[in-house]
């Protein structure tokens, strides 16, 4: 269960390094010109949990659903001082079930696929991360979360369902005095201390709240910062009308991740809704629908009100680039105030990757958007984007303005200018990996590769690219799979390696010192990289939401789209399209056999390239 296990991850332990402490501002809670200080004394903080109340009823017990809520605010809240609020929800803080994955994968036979469960079900107050430290300091509330049917909240999970979207609304409503919250004894809790002003945060799946929640249109989110989060449930789970999976980790969908985080008291009562998950997901035709829909938020872009800080990896294979893409496309396109992180890293945290850097730049954000301090990080470069492993470049847009759209045309095992109109055959062979496959020999049996000549200078290619294949298939295997390729050698991003250094964010008390190892890039030297992948079931040629089979023998025109990049190919590589059907560690793996013919003169890649 990959989304679950990175999180997990990146909430323990994330490591932080040095950080510029400004002179003192001249009065508590008063923020100097140059931003919000460390004048708040962190062991004296006020602790408190409570519950707040939803809108809905997701386990059908006649009550509302509540929300379990943990604060962390500078002690001065208690005199009069209004702070604003960063809020983290997250379906993890209570640890997580060990639930088997479908075992459907060969279509022709099983195979299960378990996932790793943890079980730690402790709702102490505590704070995991650097948030606490850092931020409550400087004048800032945090504020964690349990999402709908974890931990100590009610309700059931639905991975992405509007009860959770309505959840975690539900906090941001309570910090302003939209909707009660209750203590233990069932007394009313106002959030008096706060401005209203609230801004939310997290990785994977907690980075994917924020974005729901923003698409609802909510008033007093001010800023949102997803940090390798979904944007659309669907393209987590499928793509392009096919059943598609974390790489690696094969046979997750929406109810296997919700019963993982099933963590509530009596989580018998939501048995119907696990049921309802599993036959509404439908693993069968892949199709869009309603289910789909429902956690769909790129959609609802148009009701952000909030400005977002958009974080993700370059290398992320779990959360997969696109989600981001497409978020942000939707956001430019309306105009929503933002920013764009891109690195070279997985599924994991900036703090793992610049960490300084990564600290200054979220403090002055907080400070512009839930401050209203004027920190100039909104005049600055819009897109901070790691190239290579530790080389960073800024672009005032993104994709640059350097780029330009660019077609390259499918050719005799060319990629370019040049066309042929001579029909290409290979044979799936599901047993094969795309890394095998990218590896193979000219004329290897169960692939097409096409490759441009060693590139004369450096080429950069930013953005979404798509594929154009005019093909026919004869077979059991629905899927077209379509691979970018960097061939040359080069030090490429292999995974990170926690060091056994530590850096202190803040103060911190007994349990949370606020002290995190530090981390660093494990770089190999490589002959070729798989820059990005895209999937289509042929089925779906028409449309996500309709299948139509295909004639056997019968040559249609396909298009699908890839995963987001941003790479730079040196000169002397070569820029590659390899196309298969079934890729292992993604789709759904039919018999072998199936033969697809390609007429590679009317097929092409689309890409923006630039320098």
């Amino acid at each position: 269960m990959r989304i679950v296990l990175a999180t997990l991850t990146a909430i323990a332990g994330m490591a932080v390094t040095g950080f510029v402490v400004a002179p003192a501002a001249a009065a508590p809670g008063i923020p100097a010109a140059a931003g919000t200080q460390p004048i708040h004394d962190y062991a004296s903080a006020i602790r408190e949990q409570v519950w707040v109340q939803t809108p809905v009823d997701s386990d059908a017990d006649g009550r509302p659903d509540r929300v379990a809520v943990r604060v962390i605010r500078p002690a001065a809240t208690t005199t009069g001082l209004k702070v604003p609020a960063i809020l983290q929800a997250s379906p993890y803080y209570a640890g997580l079930n060990d639930v088997p994955n479908h075992d459907d994968i060969d279509r022709d036979g099983g195979l299960t696929v378990g996932s790793l469960g943890i079980t730690d079900r402790s709702q102490n107050i505590t704070f995991a991360g650097y948030l606490d430290n850092y931020f409550v300091p400087r004048g800032y509330a945090v504020v964690f979360a349990d999402s709908l049917g974890s931990g100590g909240s009610d309700g059931c999970p639905t991975s992405g369902g509007r009860n959770e979207t309505l959840g975690a609304k539900a906090v941001v409503d309570w910090l302003n005095g939209r909707a009660p919250a209750f203590d233990a004894d069932g007394r009313p809790v106002p959030a008096n201390w706060a401005t209203g002003r609230t801004g939310m945060i997290g990785v994977s799946y907690n980075g994917t709240l924020p974005n729901a929640v923003a698409a609802t249109g909510v008033r007093g989110l001010e800023t949102i910062v997803p940090i390798a989060a979904i944007s659309s449930w669907y393209d987590y789970y499928r793509a392009n009308g096919g059943v598609v999976a974390p790489g690696g980790f094969q046979g997750e969908d929406t109810d296997v991740l919700a019963k993982a985080v099933l963590t509530r008291q009596n989580p018998e009562v939501c048995a119907g809704v696990m049921s309802h998950l599993e036959t509404a997901q439908d693993r069968e035709t892949g199709d869009y629908s309603a289910f789909w829909d429902e956690r769909n938020y790129v959609k609802d872009a148009g009701k952000v009100r909030a400005s977002v800080l958009l974080v993700h990896g370059l290398h992320d294979d779990n959360v997969r680039t696109g989600q981001a893409g497409q978020w942000w496309d939707a956001l430019s396109a309306r105009g929503v105030p933002r920013k764009i992180w891109w690195h070279q890293a997985g599924h994991t945290d900036p703090f793992n990757v610049r960490r300084q850097q990564w600290l200054t730049t979220l403090h002055r954000w907080f400070d512009q958007w839930l401050y209203k301090i004027d920190t100039g990080i909104m005049r600055e470069p819009m897109a901070d984007v790691e190239v290579a492993p530790n080389v960073w470049q800024t672009s005032r847009t993104w994709p640059p303005a350097t780029t330009r759209p660019a077609h390259l045309w499918l050719g005799d095992g060319t990629l370019g200018t040049g066309r042929s109109y001579q029909r290409q055959t290979f044979v799936d062979d599901p047993s094969r990996t795309a890394a095998d496959l990218v590896a193979a020999p000219a004329g290897d049996p169960n692939r097409l590769a096409y490759l441009t000549a060693p590139l004369t200078r450096q080429t950069r290619i930013s953005g979404t690219p798509e594929v154009s294949v005019r093909a026919d298939l004869t077979g059991e295997s629905p899927y077209l799979t379509a691979l970018l390729v960097d061939y040359g050698p080069a030090d490429r991003f292999a995974g990170t390696r926690v060091l056994p250094e530590r850096d202190c964010v803040g103060p911190g008390i007994e349990g949370d010192p606020g002290c995190f190892n530090r981390r660093e890039y494990v770089i190999a030297n490589t002959p070729y990289e798989i820059v990005s992948r895209g999937w289509l079931d042929v089925r779906n040629r028409f449309s996500p939401s309709r299948t139509v089979p295909v004639e056997p023998g019968k040559p249609y025109t396909f298009r699908w789209d890839l995963q987001t990049t941003d790479h730079i190919f040196e000169t002397g590589h070569r820029i590659g399209l390899v196309l298969i059907s079934t890729e292992r560690d993604h789709t759904l793996r039919y018999p072998a056999g199936t033969v697809v013919g390609v007429q590679p003169g009317l097929s092409s890649l689309q890409v923006r390239v630039g320098r």
